[in-house]
């Protein structure tokens, strides 16, 4: 069946919750971990998987996410293996940009490579860090004769007021759902029985199922939900569907992030510098792909290193770097200081090639003499010589030329150009 499986990959939405590092790019374009982008894990999973049928679902602000597609995912001849783009588009049914994740798959149904019946339909998110094989998900939608199967995440009892909960019998089949529920009556309604927890990592803890945005719906049902007017999955499809088809869940007790926010991607980004980081990028059997550049190994000349990741082309002189994740092309001059950084690097080395710079304006990089704290630098930003940058002291939403703060986060965005000396 696993051959049978077509994969989409929702990336259509503004990423507001993410801005400004949304500013000139989709989420799923987002660089991650200083050489990747959030669009690689929802496609790697799908290969490693075997799901090598894949269509990214775009709408905003989509040419480096084009771009990157077309760069990185080259099949051979040999195999039916694709990942495509499917980009809002006027028709003659209608212009209207995607109105939410059922809409932008209906609107989408008639492009689905697929002749006869049996297919499966797997709806993944574009901006969400995990590693999972959903050939075991497959398995399990088989086997249980499932409508429609939601992968489920065991969440601390604490976190259920933010989520979308659901409740399952011992069949795993699913008996209700709560979105975001606040009454403290509703969520004891909601806890994991004890027969359930015995098999989790932390069985001591009481937790809530929480939908993990990761559906697999049987083709017919897919198709005949795709017939109504329902614009989202989650709020709409889903509830809506409940007691009239099986739907299951399938219990993933790995790591998962949602990253839509900056809070939670500059964090996810940091664990990555931990000595047992949550997220390994590092496994053989779980590759991550991305865009190969065959740049040169990072150089770092006479600098202080702890706690850091330090992707390809770098280039790091005599400055001290603490718990940092440094992307591709970076460059850091004499003399300056990074904690807690995710600095995502250059598309590019300036070089006398290039036009000269007017005299005020600094080069590309980290320039001498910086100290910078709890920080996102985005792509081809410009910092002058002594320069000191720090959320601390500023409240969330401020903002200044090329600088913002979101969820305690200092964000130099892309292209910015801060003169030297710049004190925040």
């Amino acid at each position: 069946m696993i051959k049978n499986v077509i994969s989409i990959i929702m990336g259509g939405g503004r990423g507001t919750r993410l801005y400004p590092l949304t500013k000139y790019r989709c989420k799923p374009a987002v660089p991650l971990a200083g050489k990747y982008r959030l669009v690689d894990i929802p496609i790697s999973n799908c290969i490693n998987s075997g799901c090598e049928q894949i269509y990214l679902l775009s709408q905003f602000n989509t040419a480096s996410l084009h771009k990157h597609i077309r760069q990185t995912y080259k099949f051979d001849s040999f195999n039916n293996a694709f990942v495509d783009i499917l980009a809002a588009e006027q028709t003659e049914n209608g212009g209207q940009w995607y109105q939410g994740t059922a809409d932008a798959v209906r609107k989408n149904m008639h492009h689905f490579e697929r002749t006869g019946d049996g297919y499966l339909y797997l709806i993944l998110s574009g901006d969400q860090l995990y590693q999972m094989n959903f050939a075991d998900m497959v398995d399990a939608h088989i086997a249980s004769g499932a409508d429609i199967t939601i992968a489920a995440k065991p969440m601390p009892r604490s976190e259920a007021s933010s989520l979308g909960v659901m409740r399952v019998n011992s069949n795993l089949e699913i008996t209700a759902f709560a979105e975001k529920p606040k009454d403290e009556k509703v969520i004891e309604s909601f806890l994991i029985g004890e027969d359930l927890k015995k098999s989790l990592k932390n069985p001591n803890m009481e937790y809530c199922l929480a939908s993990m945005g990761i559906y697999i719906f049987s083709q017919k049902v897919l198709e005949e939900a795709m017939g109504g007017d329902e614009m989202d999955f989650g709020k709409e499809i889903i509830p809506g569907l409940l007691k009239k088809k099986k739907l299951c869940s399938y219990i993933f007790d790995g790591y998962w992030e949602d990253i839509g926010t900056v809070g939670a991607f500059f964090n996810a980004n940091l664990a990555i510098t931990d000595d047992l980081p949550p997220f390994d990028f590092y496994a053989p059997e779980k590759i991550i792909y991305t865009h190969c550049r065959y740049l040169p190994g990072a150089k770092l000349n006479g600098s202080r290193v702890s706690h850091c990741n330090i992707s390809d082309g770098s280039i790091i002189n005599d400055s001290a770097l603490e718990r940092c994740v440094i992307g591709i092309r970076s460059i850091i001059r004499d003399g300056s200081s990074l904690k807690n950084v995710v600095m995502m690097g250059a598309d590019f080395y300036e070089s006398d090639l290039h036009d000269k710079l007017p005299p005020d304006v600094p080069p590309m990089g980290v320039g001498k003499n910086c100290r910078i704290e709890n920080a996102i630098i985005d792509k081809n930003a410009r910092i002058g010589d002594n320069c000191h940058l720090s959320p601390e002291g500023k409240p969330d939403k401020w903002e200044a030329d090329g600088l913002y703060v979101r969820d305690g986060v200092l964000i130099v965005t892309k292209k910015a150009i801060i003169p030297a000396n710049t004190k925040i």
